[in-house]
Protein backbone atom coordinates (compact mmCIF):
# COMPACT_ATOMS: atom_id res chain seq x y z
CA UNK A 1 0.00 0.00 0.00
CA UNK A 2 3.11 2.27 0.70
CA UNK A 3 4.27 1.74 -3.17
CA UNK A 4 0.98 2.56 -3.86
CA UNK A 5 0.53 5.51 -2.32
CA UNK A 6 -2.02 5.14 -0.53
CA UNK A 7 -0.51 5.00 2.76
CA UNK A 8 2.90 7.13 3.38
CA UNK A 9 5.85 6.19 5.91
CA UNK A 10 4.96 8.77 8.26
CA UNK A 11 0.97 7.08 8.96
CA UNK A 12 0.90 5.23 11.64
CA UNK A 13 -0.87 1.86 11.16
CA UNK A 14 -0.76 -1.76 12.04
CA UNK A 15 -1.37 -4.87 10.49
CA UNK A 16 -4.05 -7.28 13.13
CA UNK A 17 -5.20 -10.29 11.48
CA UNK A 18 -5.31 -8.71 7.80
CA UNK A 19 -7.20 -5.25 8.65
CA UNK A 20 -5.17 -2.14 8.63
CA UNK A 21 -5.61 -0.42 11.90
CA UNK A 22 -5.22 3.39 12.67
CA UNK A 23 -2.89 4.25 15.67
CA UNK A 24 -3.27 6.66 17.99
CA UNK A 25 -1.04 9.60 17.95
CA UNK A 26 2.02 8.64 20.88
CA UNK A 27 1.40 11.58 23.29
CA UNK A 28 4.78 12.68 25.15
CA UNK A 29 4.03 10.73 28.15
CA UNK A 30 4.01 7.52 26.23
CA UNK A 31 6.86 8.38 24.47
CA UNK A 32 9.39 9.22 27.34
CA UNK A 33 8.32 5.72 28.68
CA UNK A 34 9.40 3.94 25.57
CA UNK A 35 12.70 6.48 25.31
CA UNK A 36 13.21 5.55 29.56
CA UNK A 37 12.86 1.71 28.54
CA UNK A 38 15.31 1.59 25.78
CA UNK A 39 17.58 3.42 28.18
CA UNK A 40 17.60 0.85 31.05
CA UNK A 41 17.86 -2.13 28.85
CA UNK A 42 20.37 -1.31 26.31
CA UNK A 43 23.66 -0.97 28.80
CA UNK A 44 22.06 -3.64 31.11
CA UNK A 45 21.97 -6.05 28.31
CA UNK A 46 25.21 -5.58 26.85
CA UNK A 47 24.26 -6.88 23.47
CA UNK A 48 22.94 -10.15 24.92
CA UNK A 49 19.71 -8.79 23.11
CA UNK A 50 18.63 -6.09 20.66
CA UNK A 51 16.26 -3.58 21.44
CA UNK A 52 13.81 -2.87 18.58
CA UNK A 53 11.56 -0.27 19.20
CA UNK A 54 8.36 0.76 17.61
CA UNK A 55 9.46 -1.36 14.54
CA UNK A 56 7.01 -3.96 12.67
CA UNK A 57 7.43 -7.66 13.91
CA UNK A 58 5.99 -10.48 11.44
CA UNK A 59 3.67 -12.79 13.40
CA UNK A 60 1.73 -14.50 10.39
CA UNK A 61 1.15 -13.55 7.01
CA UNK A 62 -1.48 -11.04 7.76
CA UNK A 63 -0.77 -9.27 11.02
CA UNK A 64 2.63 -7.04 11.60
CA UNK A 65 2.11 -5.40 14.98
CA UNK A 66 4.72 -2.62 15.88
CA UNK A 67 4.89 -3.50 19.76
CA UNK A 68 6.81 -0.02 21.30
CA UNK A 69 9.44 -2.51 22.11
CA UNK A 70 10.82 -5.84 21.56
CA UNK A 71 14.22 -7.68 22.98
CA UNK A 72 15.47 -9.79 19.98
CA UNK A 73 17.96 -12.23 19.77
CA UNK A 74 20.57 -10.94 18.04
CA UNK A 75 21.13 -11.69 14.27
CA UNK A 76 24.07 -11.14 12.38
CA UNK A 77 22.42 -8.94 10.10
CA UNK A 78 20.72 -6.85 12.32
CA UNK A 79 17.22 -7.56 11.30
CA UNK A 80 18.03 -6.08 7.64
CA UNK A 81 16.66 -8.85 5.90
CA UNK A 82 13.29 -9.03 7.20
CA UNK A 83 11.29 -8.54 10.46
CA UNK A 84 11.60 -10.22 13.94
CA UNK A 85 9.54 -13.53 13.72
CA UNK A 86 8.32 -15.03 17.06
CA UNK A 87 10.86 -17.17 17.38
CA UNK A 88 13.23 -14.26 17.37
CA UNK A 89 11.22 -12.21 20.02
CA UNK A 90 12.62 -12.53 23.87
CA UNK A 91 9.89 -10.07 25.16
CA UNK A 92 7.41 -7.28 23.78
CA UNK A 93 6.38 -4.25 26.02
CA UNK A 94 3.32 -1.97 25.01
CA UNK A 95 3.23 1.28 26.55
CA UNK A 96 -0.58 1.73 27.47
CA UNK A 97 -2.59 4.98 28.11
CA UNK A 98 -5.50 5.00 26.19
CA UNK A 99 -4.65 2.08 24.02
CA UNK A 100 -5.11 -0.13 27.40
CA UNK A 101 -8.17 -2.11 26.44
CA UNK A 102 -6.65 -2.73 22.80
CA UNK A 103 -3.77 -3.76 24.10
CA UNK A 104 -5.10 -6.42 26.57
CA UNK A 105 -8.10 -7.86 24.21
CA UNK A 106 -6.43 -7.38 20.94
CA UNK A 107 -2.96 -7.52 20.71
CA UNK A 108 -1.84 -9.55 23.68
CA UNK A 109 -4.29 -12.58 22.58
CA UNK A 110 -2.65 -12.19 19.18
CA UNK A 111 1.20 -12.87 21.09
CA UNK A 112 0.21 -15.45 22.99
CA UNK A 113 -1.13 -17.11 19.78
CA UNK A 114 1.77 -16.48 17.93
CA UNK A 115 3.88 -18.23 21.11
CA UNK A 116 5.46 -14.72 22.08
CA UNK A 117 6.84 -15.89 25.24
CA UNK A 118 6.10 -12.58 27.44
CA UNK A 119 4.79 -9.48 27.16
CA UNK A 120 4.86 -6.55 29.58
CA UNK A 121 2.06 -4.01 29.34
CA UNK A 122 3.05 -0.71 30.78
CA UNK A 123 0.01 1.17 32.06
CA UNK A 124 0.67 5.02 32.38
CA UNK A 125 -2.51 5.58 34.42
CA UNK A 126 -2.07 2.94 36.63
CA UNK A 127 1.57 3.13 37.19
CA UNK A 128 1.99 -0.95 36.65
CA UNK A 129 3.57 -3.02 34.50
CA UNK A 130 1.28 -6.48 33.72
CA UNK A 131 3.72 -9.48 32.91
CA UNK A 132 2.02 -11.78 30.77
CA UNK A 133 4.07 -15.59 30.40
CA UNK A 134 3.47 -18.68 29.31
CA UNK A 135 1.28 -18.49 26.13
CA UNK A 136 -1.29 -21.05 25.48
CA UNK A 137 -4.22 -21.29 23.07
CA UNK A 138 -4.10 -17.38 22.50
CA UNK A 139 -3.93 -16.41 25.63
CA UNK A 140 -1.46 -16.54 28.63
CA UNK A 141 -1.49 -18.97 31.61
CA UNK A 142 0.10 -16.24 33.80
CA UNK A 143 -0.11 -12.86 33.92
CA UNK A 144 1.12 -10.26 37.58
CA UNK A 145 1.20 -7.20 38.49
CA UNK A 146 4.00 -5.21 39.88
CA UNK A 147 3.76 -1.89 41.24
CA UNK A 148 5.78 0.84 42.81
CA UNK A 149 8.08 -0.85 45.56
CA UNK A 150 8.47 -3.19 43.39
CA UNK A 151 10.68 -5.12 40.48
CA UNK A 152 10.71 -7.43 37.78
CA UNK A 153 13.02 -8.99 35.26
CA UNK A 154 12.57 -10.43 31.52
CA UNK A 155 12.19 -14.36 32.22
CA UNK A 156 15.07 -14.63 29.48
CA UNK A 157 16.89 -12.26 31.51
CA UNK A 158 16.93 -13.16 35.58
CA UNK A 159 20.05 -11.31 36.43
CA UNK A 160 18.17 -7.90 34.62
CA UNK A 161 16.37 -6.62 37.34
CA UNK A 162 13.97 -3.08 36.77
CA UNK A 163 12.50 -1.76 39.76
CA UNK A 164 8.48 -0.18 38.57
CA UNK A 165 9.87 2.88 40.65
CA UNK A 166 12.73 3.48 37.98
CA UNK A 167 10.84 3.16 35.21
CA UNK A 168 7.72 5.51 36.50
CA UNK A 169 10.50 8.48 37.95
Amino acid sequence: MGQAGILSEDDRVELIEGEIVVMTPIGSPHAGKVIRLNGLFVPRLGGRAMVNVQNPIILAAHSEPQPDLALLRPRPDWYERSHPRPEDILLLIEIADTSLDYDRTVKVPLYAGAGIPEVWIVDLTAECIEVHQEPSQGRYRRVQRFTRGQSLAPQAFPDLLLSVDELFG
